[in-house]
């Protein structure tokens, strides 16, 4: 097959050349054939073989000689490990034969799925290590012992002749970037201890020891259009081949390392971009070109994260003294599929229309937004759509697909890695959130980009956008959609409340730290994730705790929560993911007594009391390190009885034995009205468990059981105390219409979500909305209920102004409020509890003076009476003419009211009055249609006479 004659290829006689002259130079002798030379490199690898989209069927690692003798590499091996571990090698592949002079030799890996393309060239070497397609680290070693070098830099280490890292934690100097499934990481410069100057992410080349040494024979660069190196596929025709193309430069973003390029003219079909990306390698020159620029541009043709790019220089862009057309922005309809978008790839493009934010998670790490096409964010498809509906699911599916883009930030910045910067799109005073409205001011290049193994389509703003002048530079403006409380409309929809009740997930508020002494030394083997100055933030592991690492930041994680509670002006509140003190062998409650006096320092002494702990709980060792709780206002409610628990169920195998028990407490207004059961929730995570298959996350079928359990347990404490309404609330880690709620559905309970106007949801996961928090009502419950809001103060938010991101930035994020207090929304429901005494039937006794009015007949009387048992009924009545017009009276102190009406009835016959009464505090409001029989008038009769 031919050989490839990427830049790599062409470096091989300067490889030689550089080492030969250095030896010279320093007196180093090249090794004979026979022995262990320091002259092997390694020239290449690639983890993409048989991959979607790959370039070759296997993985390869590829060694050069650089030297002007052959070097044999018996007994030598290959070495492979993946790109986080620090562990020894986990593929070791044995090497036998020479590399000749100015010559390579390659060593085969696994195959992957897809048989149907170009094979490698025969390998000198095959082993069997299936590498990943981004990122790994693979060495050279003198035997065949599994070598196990440090993490980090590793320019000499035992046994160990050349390594590579791409884009992992061990490497020479500093890691390559990512590779993908169609790029490998080719050499590029001789070896000099440090990977990222010396590699380049490019198209693959394989070369075996028949290929000889030396340069490859060159091949002069063939003349294509942009329309021509895109194609209509998803990948380049020309991929691989070198190519002269020109172009008007449409914008170039200071840190993406080139610059998008676009025929002006096209071709005049639809289905090929007119647009292309330039990329310049490192150390191939500076971007000097601007937007309007006129250019020519020599390079290879390459595909990387998706995205069709010339490979070129400095030295190969030309500018062209001729005048070019301007080019013209697309504006028109939505490329709502693949296809669609790749024909516009790399081109200037005028967005159109409404977007929604959806994703702000990846806003801290890579500085991008997701958006959604229209008025709404992505939905997750179980939020809306039974699972068992593959059909309904699927529509879901394909509609988020449709309409799903990235708005980039123009940087390829990685800022976890870059603490000193400022990521886009965030800001406190001018937040970007998930459900806001976006409107672009700016033009954009669509294309691809992000992750190489994974690319999604995106918007790439024609400038670099800076996160520390942010919003100025954004090439879009973001709807505010923060609010200071929840939405008291909202609740009070369907009458006022006497009661509000509420869920909220507190985010492993631990007031156990792993670093109670604030040393940054864990205890009882605490290790902790850390700011930019490597001083603690959160507990990552090595011991039972979660949550704040120190003192100061508990104190930032409880001011955001408290600032969040005492913003919901509930009366009780049901808590998730606080610590379980007596788990963790401390004072039972003492978590959530220290968050009671936080709320009360702010709120005022006495505001809120700590419900105690169940003595039905099981015994501490049995329950989780996480807890539920309940928070209430003794001034508002009290308690009635003592705390219930769903206890016995912590086993081993048993419902409960895998997740928080439930726990339950009845309330009383204190001003009187009905008692409630309020009980609280927290089923297993969907992060790990048995995956059902039905695409409603891990461990399914045990929220289910915990679903079942809870809806046989309920009853037993309501017969027990004698309780009608009861309210299931908390993190069910489901969404709204799977299978664990399907349960609590199905026996009786309603989601209150259901009886709001507003769309609305508490959790964003992976750029999808949905609820995992809810408050179930059962019938009596439901009867209460006055309406019910999710305020949005955490889901939406980016993770950037969470407590745990303190100080990893160049800029602070961090405030007081309580917006991002929790990765969870935390929900209200208002209730309408009061006694109300049934209200007495109204019948109406109406009379019409005369009793058979004329047509046109003045000072017609209607007398009302309005009767009701056991009362007199005051008010008002009111009677509606058949001409719509209306009159009204005060009934007097026995219940009666006169009505005068002049020219009543302009018809004669059967004509209806409806009469209406008011109601009062005892008596029901009424209405009732009374037929009045309408006699001609003389004068309508002599009228008709006269035309006879």
């Amino acid at each position: 097959m031919p050989v490839s004659t990427r830049a790599t290829r062409r470096l091989a006689p300067l490889l030689a050349g550089t080492l030969g002259l250095a030896a010279l130079a320093t007196g180093v002798s090249i090794a004979p054939a026979s022995a262990v030379s320091p002259g092997l490199v390694i020239s290449e690898a690639y983890g993409g073989g048989g991959n979607s989209g790959a370039t070759y069927t296997h993985d390869f690692i590829e060694l050069h000689n650089p030297t002007d003798a052959a070097i044999s590499v018996d007994g030598m091996s290959v070495q492979y490990r993946s790109s986080g571990s620090n562990s020894a090698a986990t593929g070791v592949t044995p090497l036998s034969g020479t590399v000749p002079a100015g010559g390579h030799y390659l060593v085969q890996q696994n195959a992957g799925a897809n048989d149907q393309l170009d094979p490698l060239p025969t390998p000198d070497a095959t082993g069997s290590v299936s590498m990943s397609g981004t990122a790994f680290t693979v060495w050279l070693a003198e035997g065949t012992t599994a070598l196990n070098p440090v993490a980090g830099s590793v320019t000499s280490a035992p046994g160990v002749v050349d390594l590579l890292g791409v884009n992992s934690n061990t490497f020479e100097t500093a890691k390559t970037g990512a590779t993908s499934n169609s790029t490998s990481a080719g050499r590029t410069s001789p070896d000099g201890d440090n990977n990222l100057a010396e590699f380049t992410v490019g198209a693959p080349g394989p070369q075996n020891s028949g290929g000889g040494g030396g340069e490859p024979e060159p091949t002069e660069p063939v003349e294509a259009t942009i329309p021509e190196i895109q194609g209509s596929g998803a990948t380049s025709p020309l991929a691989g081949q070198d190519v002269v193309t020109t172009g008007v430069v449409t914008a170039a973003p200071r840190f993406l390392y080139g610059f998008y390029l676009q025929d002006p003219q096209g071709d005049g079909d639809a289905a090929t971009s007119d647009g292309v990306f330039v990329y310049y390698p490192q150390g191939s020159g500076s971007i000097s070109v601007q937007p309007g620029d006129h250019v020519e541009v020599t390079g290879e043709v390459d595909e990387y994260a998706g995205q069709t790019q010339v490979v070129s220089s400095e030295a190969g862009t030309v500018a062209l003294v001729e005048p070019a057309d301007e080019v013209s922005a697309y504006t028109g309809q939505w490329p709502a599929t693949d296809a669609a978008k790749e024909s516009l790839e790399a081109m200037l493009f005028s967005p159109q229309g409404g977007f929604t934010v959806t994703e702000t998670y990846n806003t801290n790490r890579f500085g991008e937004v997701g958006l959604a096409r229209g008025d709404k964010p992505l939905i997750q498809p179980t939020e809306v759509a039974d699972a068992q509906d593959a059909a309904a699911i699927a529509a879901v599916e394909a509609d988020n697909a449709a309409r799903a883009i990235t708005l980039d930030d123009g940087s390829g910045t990685d800022y976890t890695r870059n603490s000193s910067l400022t990521p886009a799109y965030i800001s406190n005073e001018a937040p970007v959130r998930v459900g806001a409205a976006v409107d672009f001011t700016e033009d954009v290049i669509l294309t691809q980009g992000g992750s190489p193994s994974s690319p999604t389509y995106r918007f790439q703003p024609l400038v670099s956008v800076d996160g520390e002048n942010f919003p100025a530079t954004s090439p879009a403006t973001f709807e505010n959609t923060r609010t200071e409380a929840p939405d008291a409309a909202q609740i009070a929809a369907d009458g006022t409340p006497d009661l509000t009740v509420a869920s909220f997930n507190v985010l492993n508020y631990f007031t156990t730290l792993g670093d109670p002494d604030d040393d940054n030394v864990g205890n009882d083997g605490c290790t902790s994730y850390t700011d930019r100055d490597g001083d603690g933030t959160t507990v990552r592991g090595g011991c039972d705790l979660r949550g704040a690492w120190d003192p100061q930041d508990l104190a930032r994680q409880q001011e955001k929560i408290v600032a969040a509670i005492n913003g919901l002006d509930a009366d009780v509140v049901g808590l998730m993911e606080i610590e379980n003190s007596a788990a963790l062998g401390e004072e039972a409650d003492e978590a959530t007594e220290t968050l009671v006096a936080a709320l009360n320092a702010d709120a005022g002494a006495g505001t809120w009391a700590a419900n105690p702990s169940s003595t039905e709980l099981p015994a501490a060792s049995e329950q989780d390190v996480i807890t539920n709780a309940l928070i209430f206002k003794p001034a508002a409610v009290e308690r009635v009885g003592e705390a219930r628990a769903l206890g016995d169920q912590s086993a081993s195998g048993q419902a409960f034995g895998n997740a928080r028990e439930p726990i339950g407490q009845v309330f009383a207004p204190v001003d009187g009205g009905e008692d409630v059961l309020v009980v609280v929730n927290h089923f297993k995570s969907k992060g790990s468990g048995t995956n059902d298959g039905t695409g409603q996350g891990n461990a399914n079928p045990d929220r289910v059981a915990q679903a079942t359990a809870l809806e046989a347990w309920v009853p037993a404490v309501q017969g027990d105390t004698g309780t009608d309404a009861v309210l299931l609330v908390g993190d069910f880690n489901s969404y709204s219409m799977e299978d664990p709620l399907q349960v609590l559905y199905e026996g009786g309970y309603t989601n209150v979500q259901e009886l709001s106007p507003v769309e609305e949801w508490s959790y964003s996961f992976s750029g999808l909305s949905g609820s995992l928090d809810h408050v179930l009502a059962n019938e009596a419950a439901l009867e209460l209920v006055t309406g019910t809001d999710i305020w949005n103060i955490n889901s939406g938010e980016s993770i950037a102004m969470e407590y745990s991101r303190f100080n990893i930035h160049g800029t602070d994020f961090h405030a007081p409020g309580p917006y991002r207090s929790s990765d969870h929304d935390p929900v209200v429901v208002g209730l309408d509890t009061s006694d109300e005494a049934e209200l007495a039937d109204a019948d109406l006794r109406v009379k019409v003076r005369p009793k058979h009015p004329k047509v046109g007949q003045r000072n017609v009387k209607v007398e009302v009476r309005v009767v009701a048992e056991g009362t007199v009924p005051t008010g008002e009545v009111s009677i509606e003419l058949p001409d719509g017009s209306t009159y009204t009276a005060v009934l007097d102190r026995k219940g009666r009211a006169k009505i005068k009406v002049r020219k009543a009835f302009q018809e004669s016959g059967r004509q209806k009055i409806v009469v209406r009464y008011s109601g009062d505090d005892a008596v029901a409001a009424t209405e009732e249609s009374v037929t009045v029989h309408v006699k001609k008038s003389k004068k309508s009769k002599k009228s008709k006479k006269g035309k006879k």
